[in-house]
């Protein structure tokens, strides 16, 4: 309690242009739902990159972005910033084996291990190279943290922990996963290494989903930008916990004992005594993909050079492996058509406001997140506002489906002054902004936001809240995790009747909210100090000029 005449901390205002409240109630059950039927529909098949649905989804969006008066925001007046793709289908052979303790040990593929070519080429190899436990593959000098140790690892297989360091709230921020922790991290510090292939680990703790998601997520058409210069693996993998404790155990090594040991900064790499050969044919395609962005031009002088953008990725897996019933077309409906038709719905919203805000609104739905968040890597790469002047991004991605919410949960919560932005948008509906679920899975490094994070742009990124209007505690969460573990990557991720989309409209009410305020302050959002990111903005092209 206050002490006796103590002032209370007023809370945060939002900065909004007039009619903002009432433009929001713009945003409702029919402007998601609509885009969502559409883009989930199996004629869509599960939106491929460069593929027919991909070009289908691109066309509904620019032209939903254009029924609605936005400009055109692509290269030279388009709608589209199109980009290269090359997509590698891998054929992995049935077992992989290993030799190990002086007999064979085979893992099988799908059940045990699943594996996709680094290069792009029609072959990639392993042949009889040296498995070699790195821990968690991290080098981190900044948490004075080296797994590698200046060891050789050219040429040698590096089997290694998924997350990073979790058990000291002041080393690698604790549970709460950084960019380290995160698989594109390690194969690439792998490829530093000149290691020519690396194995994580799966758990479902570690990952945060399940093996099926491996499963779905590595196999089928693969897509990368063209290769350029940097190193590369030949072979990216993941093997299971039990496959993994069966080939350690043949070689004399217990993983607890393994685990136990990568957990301090005194771990050096363990030559396993193990050693394999891996043939992996590919079939590539080269093809094309597109960012879709539109714009709404500012009303200030000073600012509309300057620009808040609201992001969602378009694609999903396409065409994949049937599930029990046969079902072949992975819809992607709540991720990530749910993100786009938010997004849609802002645009919708934001135009229906009485005056523009002082800085310019760019709508980018991206391409390629389940790539590796390709799409929004490109534009990061060839942004079409200089990146000292993109004030944030709002990014969406997997709405709400199951109703309305006291809570909200923010990813990345506590990395900039988009907080007090978040918290002020959520009070003006009487909810509350709360960390993020399971801050130990990384979301923040999971979605498009993080694209923009590294060229020093913080963003928001929304997810629905566990604490569920008029059910019991405990429901959220349980219904959540249920639909995670039935849903997420699989072809049953369709877009459904049953949905309550009354969470999903508050969802995205909150966002257009919040990134109407930033357009509209007069200062930009800042990094908090000693962020990750922070130098990145401090450096970013353009500043101080």
């Amino acid at each position: 309690m206050a002490a006796a005449g103590a002032a209370l901390a007023a809370p945060p205002v939002l900065v909004l242009p007039a009619g903002a409240e009432q433009a929001a109630k713009v945003i409702d059950r029919a402007s998601l739902a609509g885009p969502v039927r559409f883009l989930a529909d199996d004629l869509l098949e599960g939106r491929a990159p460069s593929h027919r649905g991909d070009a289908l989804a691109r066309l509904y969006v620019a032209s939903v972005m254009e029924s609605l008066g936005l400009q055109p925001g692509g290269p030279g007046g388009s709608w589209e910033q199109r980009f290269a793709l090359v997509g590698i289908t891998t054929k992995a052979p049935d077992t992989w084996t290993f030799r190990a303790g002086g007999k064979d040990v085979a893992l099988r593929f799908w059940e045990d291990f699943i594996a996709a070519s680094g290069v792009q080429a029609p072959a990639a190899a392993i042949a009889d190279a040296p498995l070699v436990f790195v821990g968690y593959g991290i080098q981190a000098p900044e948490y004075g943290w080296d797994d590698f140790k200046g060891a050789d690892l050219k040429g040698k297989v590096l089997l290694m922990l998924n997350n990073d360091p979790d058990w000291d709230p002041t080393l690698f921020a604790g549970t709460r996963r950084l960019y380290y922790g995160r698989w594109s991290y390690k194969y690439e510090s792998a490829a530093r290494a000149g290691a020519i292939a690396a194995i994580i680990i799966h758990t479902t703790p570690s990952a945060g989903y399940g093996w099926q998601v491996v499963q779905n997520s590595w196999t089928g058409e693969q897509f990368e930008l063209p290769a350029g210069a940097e190193p590369r693996l030949q072979v990216r993998a993941w093997t299971t916990e039990a496959a993994t404790r069966k080939l350690l155990a043949a070689a004399g090594f217990d993983l607890d004992r393994l685990v136990a040991q990568a957990r301090s900064r005194d771990f050096r790499p363990v030559d396993l005594g193990i050693r394999t050969s891996l043939a992996l044919a590919s079939t590539l395609t080269h093809g094309e993909t597109a960012n879709v962005l539109g714009l709404i031009p500012g009303s200030d002088p000073a600012l509309k050079d300057e620009v808040v953008v609201f992001s969602a990725h378009h694609d999903h897996l396409g065409i994949g492996k049937p599930d029990a019933s046969g079902d072949t077309i992975y819809n992607g409906a709540v991720d990530n058509a749910s993100g786009v038709a938010q997004v849609l719905a802002i645009a919708k919203a934001a135009m229906a406001l009485p005056e523009r805000p002082r800085r310019s609104l760019l709508f980018a739905i991206v391409s390629c997140e389940e790539s590796g968040l390709l799409g929004s890597a490109y534009y990061a790469a060839h942004p079409t506002f200089a990146p000292d002047k993109i004030a944030a991004d709002i990014n969406f991605d997997a709405g709400n489906i199951f109703g309305r919410t006291h809570d909200v949960a923010l990813v990345g919560k506590g990395k900039s002054t988009l907080d007090a932005v978040a918290e002020a948008a959520a009070a003006l509906q009487g909810r509350v902004i709360v960390d993020e679920r399971f801050p130990d899975r990384g979301a923040y490094y999971r979605s498009d936001q993080f694209s923009f994070a590294n060229i020093g742009v913080p963003g928001l990124y929304f997810k629905g809240g566990l604490d569920y209007v008029g059910r019991e505690p405990g429901w959220g969460e349980k219904v959540n995790e249920a639909w995670l573990k039935a849903h997420y990557h699989q072809p049953s991720d369709e877009f459904s009747e049953s949905w309550n989309f009354d969470g999903m409209v508050e969802d995205t009410q909150l966002g257009f909210l919040a990134g109407l305020s930033v357009a509209q302050a007069d200062a930009m959002p800042a990094w908090l100090p000693g962020d990750e990111f922070a130098k990145l903005r401090a450096s970013a092209p353009g500043r101080n000029k």
